[in-house]
């Protein structure tokens, strides 16, 4: 035949010898000289790229942000904050339900430390009694106007001297005066007593020998201290102080006493917190540890995360209202 054949279908070009294989992305594709965009975009190629470490890098990154989060809004001053916002006024209803001693610091205290709470020369107390507590006999209505009813018993511990410290019915009657004072808690008009001789009483005023007072209130504080010990209701009236009394009461044994049995008492009732000396030269507040001086350089050695001015000195008080 002659001329020109027709042609026919044409073959893809193998490579030579010489040159590499080549592979399509696609190997169905259309054999068009460029590969197809695969669908999905830029994210989708990112993941397709890196594999496994792609997720593990978006991972990573959300939990980067969360901590972050986290460390803003908890920066470490949140519990200080809630610490902060305490009232040191307020009244915890459930003291009673406490398991330690309440009016004592959490650490311990060395007497040069408080050297007005040391102990003033005087008559002789009991220092170490049997352990056991007698209830004096006696009852009363009644005391007060408030809703919250709170009863009570007079003790004193078995193995004290009646002599030292005036016997049982004159304490007795110290306390019961004490309370029905209308500048004692009765005269915030929130709370009432009532004098029980039988049965279980909310609280215990007990006079307490220096031994047992320390069993009860602990050994934080290297001088005669009081307190209340919630598992008994106890509030325990150390028999040194209540025959010795307080350098801050200037030998005042009576304020003293009547000092004694508000400021326990209101730890009784709820009051857990001590506070400070706030106007220099005012009265200070029942609830200051007046035991140990009336000047706040010389308490803040008890409490030294209580905010208060180092400068001031009070005048010291017996009582939660002074001017009913």
């Amino acid at each position: 035949m002659t001329g020109t054949p027709s042609p026919g279908p044409t073959r893809p070009r193998r490579p030579r010898p010489d040159q590499p294989l080549r592979a399509r992305w696609d190997p169905i594709a259309a054999d068009t000289g460029a590969e197809k965009e695969r669908p999905g975009g830029a994210i989708a190629r990112f993941f397709r790229d890196f594999g496994w470490r792609a997720y593990a890098i978006s991972l990573l990154g959300v939990l980067t942000v969360a901590l972050l989060v986290f460390t803003i809004v908890d920066d470490g001053t949140s519990s200080e904050q809630q610490g902060a916002t305490i009232d040191p006024r307020s009244r915890n209803l459930d003291v009673s339900k406490e398991t330690t001693p309440i009016g004592v610091p959490s650490a311990d205290i060395a007497a040069a430390a408080l050297p007005a709470g040391a102990l003033p020369a005087g008559g002789p107390f009991t220092k170490k009694g049997e352990q056991v507590f007698s209830v004096v006999r006696g009852t009363t209505d009644k005391i007060g106007t408030g809703d919250e009813v709170y009863t009570y018993t007079v003790e004193v511990e078995d193995g004290l001297n009646p002599t030292d410290f005036g016997g049982e019915q004159l304490y007795a009657q110290l306390v019961d005066a004490t309370l029905a004072n209308p500048k004692s808690w009765v005269g915030g008009d929130k709370v009432a007593f009532r004098r029980i001789d039988k049965g279980e009483p909310d609280l215990r005023i007990s006079l307490s020998s220096a031994d047992t007072s320390r069993d009860l209130c602990g050994y934080q504080v290297k001088l005669e201290a009081s307190c209340f010990y919630p598992p008994q209701g106890r509030v325990v009236l150390n028999e040194a102080r209540w025959v010795r009394g307080a350098i801050a009461f200037q030998g005042d044994g009576l304020a003293y006493r009547q000092y004694l049995i508000n400021h326990e008492v209101g730890h009784g009732i709820g009051y857990e917190h001590h506070l400070a000396c706030e106007q220099d030269g005012g009265l200070a507040p029942i609830m200051m540890q007046q035991t140990f001086g009336t000047a706040n350089s010389e308490i803040l050695a008890l409490d030294p995360d209580v905010r208060a001015n180092r400068t001031y000195t009070c005048r010291p008080n017996a009582w939660p209202y002074p001017d009913k």
